[in-house]
């Protein structure tokens, strides 16, 4: 399975590759942080089997969640199994933030209750 540190994703937007970037944190858990990653599209993880087949095939998908662990990898394997250039993100949205990375509030109008 494919994964992306830190510093690779942070050198993919400084040098504007494109590729989808995917909030797949429990809608509890993003509310909470009340923070994302500019640019992130959030995706229900408990709802990956209605949204799947609209991540766009021709450029990757980086997926993050909280720590990097089950839901980013488990749906990263789902979209690889599909034919997608999938990763996840080592160490999730905790791993981006505690590098100090860009991260920015959630608008109102994303905020989950």
């Amino acid at each position: 399975m494919s994964r992306i540190t830190c510093c690779e994703l942070a050198e993919w937007r400084a040098s504007a590759r494109q590729f989808s970037l995917l909030d797949v944190r429990r809608a509890a858990v993003r509310a909470a942080d009340r923070a994302e990653i500019p640019g992130a599209r959030w995706l229900d993880p408990e709802a990956v089997f209605s949204w799947k087949d609209s991540v766009p095939r021709d450029r990757p998908a980086v997926l993050y969640c909280a720590q990097g662990h089950e839901i980013s990898q488990g749906i990263a394997a789902t979209l690889e199994a599909m034919g997608l250039d999938a990763r996840y993100l080592i160490d999730g949205f905790a791993g981006w933030r505690e590098a100090g990375q860009l991260i920015q509030g959630l608008q109102p109008a994303e905020a989950v209750d």
